[in-house]
């Protein structure tokens, strides 16, 4: 199930040991039309405790009811990718004002603009990306044993 922008979803941290994984909240920053119908994945911000030591870029969640958070947090940008299967729930979601702060702070990380709202992105169409070329011969290394 592809989730929209901006929800607050529950996700096992670590995802290597599912044994030692403990529910945490992160942040969706990606579109479903442009990756989640397409891949069944979205990309995450970790949100953490308010009271840890600040980090470039972080960003307050002022609406905690919104976003469906008992404590003060904060939205960090430690980003992952994640397949949609492993999520838990969806808590909530950011209020306007919190988005739109995310976005700002999402557009100076990677240096462009990022919309606040999911209506102003384009849609995506599902295309097959076009496959490399194959090679048809293999070239020897100069090092290797084959003589040609």
């Amino acid at each position: 199930m592809p989730f929209e922008l901006w929800s607050v979803v529950v996700v096992p941290f670590p995802f290597v040991d599912p044994w030692a994984s403990r529910l945490r909240p992160a942040l969706v920053v990606s579109e479903p039309r442009s990756l989640g119908n397409l891949a069944g994945l979205s990309v995450l911000a970790m949100i953490t405790s308010a009271t840890h030591s600040p980090w470039p870029l972080d960003v307050s969640i002022t609406d905690l009811a919104s976003a469906g958070l008992p404590a003060p947090a904060i939205v960090r940008m430690k980003l992952f990718t994640l397949d949609d299967r492993l999520v838990e729930r969806t808590a909530g979601a950011l209020a306007p004002p919190d988005s739109a702060a995310v976005a700002a702070s999402l557009a100076r990380l990677i240096g462009g603009s990022v919309p606040a709202s999911p209506a102003s992105l384009p849609v995506a169409e599902a295309q097959t990306p076009p496959r490399a070329p194959t090679r048809t011969r293999r070239r020897s290394h100069p090092g290797s044993r084959r003589q040609a």
